[in-house]
């Protein structure tokens, strides 16, 4: 199985794609909050029926989870909300642009937590690798500035960049939080580690958002359930994506894992250019090369 996680990879940064869009629709009708939560609350029972299939119907045996397991998976389940908090923070500011840009920092910041945290070394061409593809994913992301190269270059000193770079911190942190989780079940499938973290952390963060909305946003939660249709893609564009990303996660070192996955950016630059008939920038096709490169190199690795 050591190559699953390649198009398990391909597979969860298209549903990202599909799963963003499907959110950005919903904020016509609910609140951010209420449309993140989409992703946790109808994706829950995918969750549970998935597995359901790998140790009822396929017979593989339930993990037995210790308190490792559920610290890792409770410190990436709240990383992971704190994280789209501050993206979203980023996202009303005025200088957005620079904020999401240093956000996409998190595949150098992962490399760094799994080596401090689990004491996994990356290879030179793996950092290789990980260096082309973050400058590429954040030429991408300066797109909308009038000067991206001189933004690029002087943006750590905004306020805004800090908040990005912390936001790339917490979603780093979550993610190697979950490939530690499902280490330590220590299960002999790979299937049913993934997909017992995923459900656990689907759980707790349902619980965490929905007590938040019912607290903080009055009759969110009622919008979010009258929304059953388009929700319901969400749910379901976010759980199986998401069954990817931990499956590839168990399955292959995070920042390997989230460097081929910035082949998102590569799905969303060609919609606009095929689709919506986008004309690319000079920032932009640099960063088409350096992200080709970055995931040309992460397949070659051995």
């Amino acid at each position: 199985m050591t190559w699953l996680w390649i198009p398990l990879t391909l597979m969860a940064a298209l549903l990202q794609s599909l799963r963003t869009a499907v959110q950005r629709h919903l904020t016509k009708r609910l609140s951010t909050n209420g449309a993140t939560f989409t992703r946790f609350g109808y994706g829950l029972p995918l969750a549970a029926l998935y597995m359901l299939l790998l140790t009822e119907v396929l017979d593989n045996a339930w993990p037995q989870p210790t308190w490792h397991f559920w610290a890792w998976t409770g410190m990436g389940s709240i990383s992971q909300i704190l994280a789209t908090s501050l993206l979203l923070t980023v996202l009303r500011t005025k200088n957005f642009a620079v904020g999401i840009a240093y956000s996409k920092t998190e595949v150098v910041q992962a490399a760094l937590f799994g080596l401090i945290f689990l004491g996994e070394h990356i290879t030179w061409l793996g950092a290789l690798a990980i260096m082309l593809g973050t400058v590429g994913v954040m030429l991408f992301s300066l797109k909308k500035d009038a000067h991206p190269l001189r933004a690029f270059l002087t943006g750590w000193m905004e306020r805004v960049a800090l908040v990005g770079l912390l936001s790339a911190a917490l979603f780093g942190v979550s993610a190697v939080g979950f490939r530690a989780g499902s280490l330590s079940l220590g299960h002999p499938n790979p299937l049913v580690s993934a997909g017992f973290t995923l459900l656990w952390s689907a759980a707790i963060q349902t619980v965490v958002m929905a007590t938040y909305l019912r607290l903080r946003e009055p009759g969110q939660l009622t919008k979010v359930f009258q929304a059953w249709r388009i929700a319901g893609l969400s749910g379901v564009t976010g759980i199986v994506g998401s069954a990817g990303w931990f499956t590839a996660m168990t399955l292959q070192q995070v920042a390997y894992v989230r460097t081929l996955g910035l082949v998102e950016m590569l799905f969303t630059f060609a919609i606009a250019v095929l689709f919506f008939k986008e004309h690319p920038r000079r920032a932009e096709i640099l960063g088409i090369v350096l992200l080709l490169a970055a995931i040309g190199l992460v397949l070659n690795l051995r």
